[in-house]
């Protein structure tokens, strides 16, 4: 069985495209979207969640090709763009009945609340990012031996067939190893919540990949043409991270600044997986974030 949010509705509702997508609903008040990261599902958010919905109508998907959301074969580059995911965003959210709401993403969530910030700035009312940079700036800060941290990067971005092979071959190391490496404390994920990790992302193999390969194809291009045009986020931008600048030799406020003009930049001293790890600074941040 699923694990989902406790106490939260759990439905499936249209993405782009045909897509199905499902998620967690629950609370009342103004709408605010939830997003996840990998190798995880929108149970991540459980405690955050639980936390937002006094105030809130908080929708926590799982993205196309994780979770229990469709995988759809990745038959051309932009079924994993992440402006295809963004626009399975707004179209859940629509569904709904909610032409503009917050969003907030967290690692592969994040790089699609980007993308869905540029592209639907009518419909994002404040963004949230939890633990990135964009995409463009991520492969130009990985450099030297310090890029071993993003090994993973380099080798979902291979050509179909060998990334798959490797990982499906060894599923639950090659996920679990990310959360425990990345966890500061390892006491937030239970048993019961890194099984279902585990599990659902060994079911989701071949779609994972082909994420990550987007963001090294597609996604590149995307935000190279943003980035020529100009481009930048119209709305209030809260990002949270680790001192990845620190451990990688860039000025993340820095780069945060170039897209986002009204920012709000924090560092946090909780490992990647911060909102189950310090939950109530998460949410605090995105309780300012909304009051912005």
């Amino acid at each position: 069985m699923t694990l989902t949010i406790p106490g939260f509705d759990h439905v499936r509702l249209p993405g782009a495209d045909g897509v199905e997508l499902a998620a967690a609903v629950g609370g009342s008040g103004s709408p605010v979207v939830l997003l996840h990261g990998f190798p995880q599902t929108h149970l991540m958010w459980r405690h955050v969640a639980e936390r937002l919905g006094d105030e809130h109508t908080v929708i926590c998907p799982d993205l196309r090709g994780y979770g229990a959301s469709d995988k759809p074969a990745a038959t051309e580059p932009d079924v994993y763009a992440k402006r295809t995911m963004a626009a399975d965003v707004v179209t859940l959210a629509a569904a709904l009945g909610h032409e503009r709401f917050a969003l907030v993403g967290h690692d592969r969530g994040a790089l699609v609340a980007f993308r869905a910030g540029l592209d639907h700035p009518e419909t994002i009312t404040h963004l949230g990012i939890l633990d990135i940079v964009p995409t463009l700036d991520m492969w130009n800060v990985l450099h030297g031996a310090s890029a071993a941290v993003g090994y993973h990067l380099f080798l979902m971005a291979q050509p179909p067939g060998l990334p798959e092979a490797m990982i499906a071959g060894s599923a639950d190391a090659f996920f679990g190893s990310f959360l425990d490496a990345w966890a500061n404390d390892p006491t937030a994920m239970p048993e019961d919540v890194r099984a279902e990790y585990l599990r659902a992302s060994a079911a989701a193999v071949t779609s994972i990949v082909a994420d990550y390969r987007a963001s090294a194809d597609i996604d590149v291009m995307h935000d190279q043409a943003d980035l020529d045009a100009g481009s930048q986020l119209a709305m209030p931008v809260t990002v949270v991270q680790q001192d990845w600048g620190a451990q990688l030799g860039y000025d993340a406020a820095g780069v945060w600044k170039a897209w986002a003009p009204d920012l709000d930049h924090r560092l946090t001293r909780a490992g990647h997986f911060m909102a189950e790890e310090s939950p109530d600074e998460i949410a605090a941040a995105i309780q300012g974030l909304l009051a912005r």
